[in-house]
């Protein structure tokens, strides 16, 4: 295709550093310097704070200021939420209008319900960053209170049919797209590799990472009862959880319960987590769930190899097992404790599978990524 494609991407915002806006933000640099396409992002919220990350000079931004986040009284807040969706609605039908994009993204499920009603005329894609479960089950949680059992069935029926009417959906995982048995528009592209390594780990420092949010998705109250098996034998062994959160003050108060000050440490979000990378010899990952696990590709890419809960979705598909990590039943605390212990007692065998892991995560490189998303455009707007 020689014709310059114009995309819009809609994202609910660009000022935070999730993973979700850090592939966003790849994936629009890559496609705005190195294939030359016009790249719009669309956001509805953060309007006064400028992107976490570096967009490329050529790629548009376009605030919708709908403020979903704005906090409401309890008694204005369902009749604030269809307000907004309504709002929503009608500015971004106006603003595609404006833009005439070949090709319309959606990154969450924010618009679902409404995009392919769109009058601008361009392809209505889909992205979907969580398991299955999970995408069902987001509901906004200030109008979830309100709604009888019935009418949230009502709801997730609405979802697939809205979903159906779309070009495409895309998942991350084939493990996420059995479970959409319902819908017949599927395609399953990986998130790239969001970072270049400056360089990996001799995986010899006495040194476990993790990192992640301090919520319950990310597991840690079961890495910290996992470690504490762990520290029992290997005392000159640290752990160190990155991250921020809600549970920050809980998980502190089970560390100490646990008697673990002296070997984990729960450990602020830091960028220059690469150099944190570099001087571990290990990353665990805890989660009960994942929507693809982005970390682990990161670490692997800095020579780590991996432990993880087998949980849904994406770590068995990015995880050899035995070969550049183990996978662990889910939520299995002794056994997480095991493979972790098994890897920090058997040093040749943890070198070898962090060099096997900084080799075997190429196949994510935005080089070989990009390709799969080039060939879907292509087919969609011939």
């Amino acid at each position: 295709m020689d014709r310059i494609l114009k995309i819009v991407y809609c994202n609910p915002a660009l000022h935070v550093s999730g993973g979700g806006e850090r592939v966003l933000t790849v994936k629009a640099n890559y496609f705005a310097e190195k294939l030359g396409y016009e790249i719009h992002i669309v956001t509805t919220d953060g309007g006064k704070y400028p992107p976490f990350f570096t967009l490329h000079p050529s790629v548009k931004v376009h605030q919708l200021n709908i403020n979903y986040d704005d906090y409401f009284s309890p008694c204005r807040r369902v009749w604030e939420f269809f307000h907004k969706r309504y709002l929503h609605k009608k500015r971004l039908n106006r603003c595609l209008n404006q833009i005439k994009p070949d090709i319309t993204v959606i990154m969450t499920r924010r618009e679902v319900g409404f995009i392919a009603s769109m009058t601008d005329g361009s392809v209505k894609i889909a992205e979907n960053h969580v398991d299955k479960s999970r995408y069902m089950d987001s509901m906004n949680p200030h109008l979830s209170k309100f709604l009888p059992m019935w009418l949230k069935r009502r709801y997730r029926e609405n979802i697939i049919a809205s979903l159906s009417k779309l070009d495409k959906f895309i998942l991350l995982t084939h493990e996420d797209e059995k479970a959409w048995t319902e819908l017949h528009n599927l395609a399953v592209i990986p998130n790239p590799l969001t970072i270049i390594p400056d360089g990996v780990s001799r995986c010899e420092n006495k040194r476990v990472i993790a990192v992640g949010r301090y919520e319950h998705q990310k597991g840690f109250d079961l890495l910290l009862k996992a470690w504490k098996e762990v520290a029992n034998t290997h005392k000159d062994w640290t752990m160190h959880i990155y991250g921020e959160g809600i549970l920050r003050e809980n998980l502190q108060k089970q560390l100490i319960s646990l008697g673990l000050e002296d070997s984990c440490f729960l450990e602020h979000h830091t960028l220059q987590i690469g150099e944190c990378f570099k001087t571990s010899s290990l990353f665990v990952l805890s989660s009960r769930f994942e929507g693809w696990g982005l970390v682990i590709v990161e670490a692997m890419a800095y020579g780590l190899p991996v432990v993880s809960f087998a949980c849904p979705c994406g770590p068995k598909e990015i995880i050899v097992d035995g070969v550049d990590g183990f996978l662990v039943e889910p939520q299995n605390i002794k056994e997480l404790a095991c493979k972790i212990s098994y890897v920090i007692e058997n040093e040749e065998i943890r070198k070898t599978m962090g060099y096997q892991a900084s080799v075997n995560v190429h196949r994510y490189d935005i080089e070989r990524i990009v390709p799969r998303w080039v060939q879907l455009f292509e087919e969609l707007t011939i």
